[in-house]
């Protein structure tokens, strides 16, 4: 009798040791504007969803600021003062450096999606749209909106 409980306590323990590493794993979905010039990447991590856009080409200058903490997308290397938007659930949208490429070709490129695609994980939303692509958190209402010629957080 004493062994089967040490035996169901020892696999209680190795079972709640192992069962956050089986949810650790991130998830990840990355997509390209139409025109190619917009990239995305949603993901999700332990602290919550996230997303990040860069811009490869763009007409408007990023402020330079350190409101966006490393730690604001979760699972991504990452910097304040960069020119990445980023948003996760629960932040607000902001500026930073996201050490990670989108701008692939061939068979590693991310699909390129049409006006009016949208992609989700958790409360983050994406959007192509027209002027841009849009990203949002459903829980706080935060968002970006952003494109070649400009860029808009709320």
């Amino acid at each position: 009798m004493h062994r089967i409980a040490i035996f169901t306590l020892a696999a209680a323990v190795l079972t709640g040791v192992m069962a956050p590493t089986a949810h650790a794993a991130a998830s990840r979905i990355q997509f390209l504007s139409p025109s190619g010039n917009v990239g995305c990447q949603l993901g999700t991590a332990r602290e919550g969803a996230f997303v990040w856009c860069k811009v490869n080409e763009h007409s408007w200058v990023a402020p330079q600021s350190d409101t966006c903490p490393r730690a604001n997308v979760p699972g991504a290397i990452g910097e304040p003062g960069g020119e990445n938007l980023q948003l996760a659930e629960g932040q607000a949208p902001c500026f930073g450096f996201v050490m990670s490429q989108l701008f692939f070709s061939g068979q590693y490129a991310p699909p390129t999606l049409s006006y009016g695609d949208r992609r989700s994980v958790g409360s983050i939303t994406c959007t192509v749209e027209r002027d841009g692509v849009s990203c949002a958190d459903s829980k706080t209402g935060q968002s970006f909106l952003v494109s070649r010629e400009a860029y808009q957080l709320n």
